[in-house]
Formats: structure tokens, sequence, C-alpha cells
């Protein structure tokens, strides 16, 4: 009897969640069992790119799909990212993909939705974090107990508060009378005030300066830094993939993306695709933040903003 026939009938030989996952390599495969087994998880099976598709829709119920992407594997991999957004934005599972940071614009691309879990270049603790946290959008348990509790506890401690933080501010956003008016504040329609790119990047110079005499996570302001740097870039009518998007934003890659989320979902953001490369996905301001920024520097004028 197969291993899902037995879980069919309730046999299953464990009571842990079970976990499906795809991998690009086996160097790839290694490091995701590694990671689902130390979060106290199931390995439900082991899957390679091409027959992902196929085994998750046999799986009658799958706690969560974990993909690990080591390397470019382009058409097949691209389909697959489509169709594990697609059902995990319907709530059939959780979902993360944990990969690289030369991956990131190709990835992105294919992950529109907010539901899965995008990690880059993660250490353990990251990546029972995201496990908790895409297991928990689905109401399951939240099982990191293993990593919690050797010498990776505070930095998974601290992953927590940072997905807390991003919480409180979503809801922040959220909660005023209209979704786009809570994040942006209403201003009459007039003429955008002129703003310019000497002062713009001024700003992340002296912001980057920082690092030079403190630890950058003193000042970690990843919501600031990126609508800066979108900022000038619409001013300079550059153009900015999501992978430039995560370096401004001067925090670890993985962070820099659960807050680009956020920014989009709150409408201060917008993924444009790029008409030249399916594979790369464009971040902009929305009008409405262009102008509650071009404003806010029309207000303060020539004192130092950082």
């Amino acid at each position: 009897m197969s291993a899902i026939q037995l879980e069919q009938f309730g046999a299953s030989y464990s009571a842990k969640p079970p976990i499906l996952i795809g991998a690009s390599s086996d160097a790839a495969m290694a490091r995701a069992v590694r990671a689902v087994e130390a979060a106290d998880f199931r390995v439900g099976d082991r899957m390679t790119l091409a027959d992902a598709r196929e085994r998750i829709d046999q799986q009658i119920a799958a706690s969560a799909v974990w993909l690990e992407l080591d390397r470019d594997c382009g058409g097949p991999m691209d389909e697959l990212l489509e169709y594990i957004d697609s059902k995990a934005a319907d709530g059939r599972f959780a979902a993360i993909v944990s990969t690289t940071t030369q991956l990131i614009d190709p990835i992105a691309a294919r992950l529109p939705n907010r539901s899965v879990e995008l990690i880059v270049d993660a250490d353990d603790s990251e990546r029972a974090a995201a496990l908790a946290i895409a297991t928990g959008h689905v109401g399951m348990d939240q099982r990191v107990a293993d990593v919690a509790s050797d010498q990776s506890a505070d930095r998974l401690r601290q992953l927590s508060d940072e997905v807390s933080r991003i919480a409180a501010t979503l809801a922040r956003l959220s909660s005023g009378p209209a979704s786009v008016g809570s994040a942006v504040a209403p201003h009459p329609k007039t003429e955008a005030p002129e703003v310019s790119a000497e002062t713009v990047r001024s700003i992340i110079r002296a912001r980057r300066l920082r690092a030079r005499y403190f630890s950058e996570e003193l000042f970690a302001d990843p919501a600031w830094d990126m609508l800066l740097d979108l900022l000038q870039a619409e001013i300079a009518q550059l153009r900015v993939p999501v992978s430039s998007l995560c370096i401004a934003a001067a925090v670890p890659a993985t962070t820099a993306l659960r807050w680009l989320k956020t920014m989009v979902s709150n409408g201060l953001f917008i993924r444009r695709a790029d008409p030249h490369d399916g594979r790369r996905v464009f971040v902009e301001l929305a009008p409405e933040a262009s102008m509650a920024l071009r404003r806010y520097f029309a207000e303060v004028g020539s004192p130092a903003v950082i």
C-alpha cells in the first residue's frame, strides 16, 4: 500500500503534519528535508519539479508544499510556481518557496499573490519561521520546538518580532475609511510638487552612511528605504526590478520581500510585468504614494530628512 493510500485510510505512520517537498537538486532537497524535520513536521513526499504538480494533485490533504530552488529550471519551474501560487491563494495548502538571491526576479514574477512565503538565502531559524508563518495562515499548529530549543532561539524570536511588526503595520494601514486612503492621507488634486533627484539621493546616501558607525539593525526601516528608492527611480524615469528593491531596503531579502507584499497589498506600490521579459516584474510607486512623498518633501523643505 502506498504512502498516499495509508494517509487516505488514516494509517499514516506519524501524526506529524505532512509536508510535500519539491527541489531543483539533491543538495536543495537535503536542505529542505532538514528544515522540515527540524521544525517537527513530517516529510510527506519528495518530488522532482517535473513530477511535483501531478503528485500534489494526488494528495487529498497537504499541510504545506515546500519548494527548494537553487538553480533556474526555466519553463517547468515557472509553471510549477504559478500552480503553487494559485492553489495557495485558494487556501488549498500553505506554500513556502526557498531560493537564492540570484533567482529573486524570475521567482517573484510568478508569485503575484501574498499567499506564498518566499525566503532567500535563509538560515535554519528563518526556514522554521517561514514554515510556522505559512502553516499558521491555514490554521495549523506552529511547530518549531526543535529549532527554538537550540542556539537559534534568539534569532527565531527576532524573526517573530519582525513578522509581528509587519502584521501590525498591515493592520494600521487597513484600518482607515478606505483601503488606499488609509495608507496615504488624502489631499486635494493639485499638481505634484517638484522634488530633485539629488535631494532624494543625498538622503539615501546619508542613511547608508550610518552603517559605518552603528549596526544597521538599529535603524532598519525597509518601508521608508523602499519608498525613497522608488521615488528616486520615478524622478530619474528608471524602472526597478524586485531584486534591486530588495537591495535598496537594506535588510535581508526575505524581510524586504515581506514588506514588499505588504506595501503592494495596501496600494502603496504597484507591480508591473516587464513587457520584454516575462520572467521579471518591476515595482513602482502608486500615484497616491508618489504624491504623498512629494508633498512631504515640499513641506519639510531644505532640512535633511534621514
